[in-house]
């Protein structure tokens, strides 16, 4: 396993860490077991950053996650999980107020069964109707959970690179890393652009949803992708490329992802022995020649002339659109 020095936090983290959204889905199924076993091995492996958040699933992810860790010694990994995304419905989505902030948190503890977290992140900053909200109200309540000894650290997450800037450009809190998914992937690589910043912030970077969530396996896309069509078409051409080609596009883009400079750790959701199994191939192994060609190849091909490279903003603007709706906004 590789590790690198986590901005200036200190820890050791290592260049694969394990997403547990998908472990939702196997909450109180006969699968269970095996999604807990996943993560006991995911540590045996020598991954040492696990992600969770209690939206995922409303709060299912982390009691799987929970019972997973009652098999793991304490000090053999880091563990982030998130505040201010809840709820499945827009109405009870989203709270960035301090004081439900602090209630979540405690809620949180409980289920994953630890007495601290390592990092605690602000959900998707950019679903808050004001950054300021971010600023004034969650920044600082995390900044009272780091005093109680309850985190060690601090960070945000989110889909807007340039929102992520603005919070970090705007706060007194001390943030230590940043979050954002989709943005380091075969189809857009803007991330990097916003790497000198963050580097001047002193801010740890987590690469997250490296398969953009989907599109970039052989799998069927979930309904609810955001992606408009023409990133959907080329996913879909340079999947079905890959397949005549004799090549997994999940290990391509992996292996992409791996080797962008300056990310101190990427996150894949793995659920069965399967895909970690998977992952730590790619990780350990690279690509061979031919993966390498056809990586290329598919790039030029399918991603390189992109118009659009993102969706950003329609799931912000789709979520308000309801509120207003609901007149809640």
């Amino acid at each position: 396993m590789v590790y690198s020095s986590f901005g200036k936090t200190g820890l050791e983290v290592s260049l694969l860490g394990l997403g547990t959204s998908e472990l939702a889905l196997v909450y109180n199924t006969p699968e269970e077991e095996n999604g807990i076993q996943t993560v006991v091995n995911a540590i045996k492996s020598g991954i040492n950053y696990i992600d969770t958040a209690p939206y995922y699933g409303q709060g299912k992810a982390e009691i799987v996650l929970g019972k997973a860790l009652k098999r793991i010694p304490r000090n053999t990994y880091y563990l982030a999980t998130k505040v201010a995304r809840y709820g499945a419905e827009p109405q009870n989505m989203f709270n960035f107020s301090s004081s439900f902030t602090l209630k979540c948190f405690d809620e949180s503890l409980q289920r994953l069964g630890v007495d601290y977290i390592d990092i605690i992140q602000v959900h998707d900053v950019e679903f808050a109707k004001d950054a300021n909200v971010v600023v004034n109200e969650t920044l600082p309540a995390l900044q009272k959970l780091k005093d109680m000894g309850k985190v060690k650290f601090i960070g945000i997450t989110g889909y807007s690179l340039s929102k992520l800037k603005e919070v970090l450009q705007m706060t007194t809190v001390h943030v230590d890393m940043v979050l954002s998914y989709c943005r380091c992937t075969l189809f857009d690589n803007s991330l990097k652009d916003y790497i000198p910043f963050f580097k001047e912030k002193n801010v740890a970077i987590v690469n997250a949803a490296i398969l953009g969530m989907g599109l970039l396996t052989h799998n069927r896309l979930p309904d609810w992708h955001p992606v408009g069509p023409e990133i959907k078409e080329a996913c879909k051409l340079a999947a079905e490329y890959c397949k005549e080609q004799n090549v997994n596009i999940s290990k391509l883009a992996a292996c992409y992802a791996f080797s962008q400079p300056d990310i101190h750790t990427h996150l894949i959701g793995m659920q069965n022995e399967k895909l970690l199994e998977a992952n730590l191939i790619s990780l350990n192994e690279g690509l061979s020649l031919h993966e390498e060609k056809v990586k290329q190849e598919i790039i030029e091909r399918y991603f390189k002339n992109l118009i659009t490279t993102h969706w950003e903003n329609k799931e912000v603007n789709i979520y308000w659109e309801t509120m207003k709706k609901l007149n809640l906004a």
